[in-house]
């Protein structure tokens, strides 16, 4: 049996799948990134690959494609491809009737829309801010003292929305805090927070031509509260994935280094 790997090394947590010749999962590790995205790379590939008894180490996989914010820095990967064409691929694996992504990194928000065979037809990103990021979630989290679980169950307590209007990540956390002293209820402010990110979505998705339905993509997609704001701002139907939607670019690069292994 032959083994494909997929290691995405983003700027958060990085992600490591391993499929075998049929395309199934064997198993995926999901870590915290390290400063240095070789050393994340490789202790999340390693753990994957400790975990199949026909691998002895990362060497014994037939092909192994590296992505993510760290792609270039995955030196030991048979190839590099873009986490764009990652995302894309790795939905289309998990259901191939979903057409329309909404990716939420660390640092940037993107917007993909999906052809039949899973390649990109076309994509649009914010990376300019930090605001609207996972980065931003875990300074909100942070100022409400709370998990980012905590938080996201907490605005969707909420039963109306206040506004957060600034556009930076570090104007909106004083803003956060302002409302805060001033008394206002906590779940409606974290409402409000989850709706400005749901703001920015709106934005990437129509560029990319997202139409009725869309998945949601990396760690945010586990945001119950994003996925609610989400369907309200962008008015289209979010659809769940079978698999961890924070695997998605991790289960692309493995799925091309399948296409890539067996053609070899």
């Amino acid at each position: 049996m032959n083994y494909f790997g997929g290691c995405d090394a983003g700027s958060t947590y990085t992600k490591s799948v391993i499929i075998d010749e049929t395309g199934a999962i064997k198993t995926s590790v999901i870590n915290k990134s390290r400063i240095n995205p070789v050393l994340s790379a490789r202790e999340a590939l390693d753990a994957a690959v400790s975990q199949v008894d026909d691998l002895a180490s990362a060497e014994d996989l037939t092909y192994l494609v590296g992505t993510g914010y760290g792609r270039n820095k995955v030196p030991f990967a048979d190839e590099n491809i873009s986490e764009i064409s990652c995302h894309a691929m790795g939905v289309h694996v998990v259901n191939p009737e979903v057409k329309s992504i909404i990716d939420i990194g660390g640092q940037d928000v993107k917007g993909i829309a999906i052809d039949t065979d899973g390649t990109v037809l076309n994509f649009a990103m914010n990376d300019k801010c930090a605001a609207g990021t996972g980065r931003f979630f875990e300074t909100m989290a942070r100022a409400f003292e709370m998990s980012l679980d905590e938080f996201s169950a907490l605005s969707l307590k909420a039963k109306n929305v206040i506004p957060i209007t600034a556009q930076c990540a570090v104007f909106a956390e004083s803003e956060v805090i302002s409302l805060a002293g001033e008394g206002k209820p906590m779940e409606e402010i974290a409402a409000g927070i989850q709706v400005s990110v749901a703001k920015r979505c709106f934005v990437m998705a129509k560029k990319a031509g997202v139409t009725d339905s869309v998945t949601l993509t990396g760690g945010c997609a586990k945001n119950g509260g994003l996925k609610q704001a989400i369907e309200k701002v962008l008015k289209v139907r979010v659809v769940d994935l079978a698999v961890d939607p924070q695997l998605m670019g991790a289960l692309g690069a493995a799925e091309f280094a399948r296409q890539k292994g067996m053609a070899l």
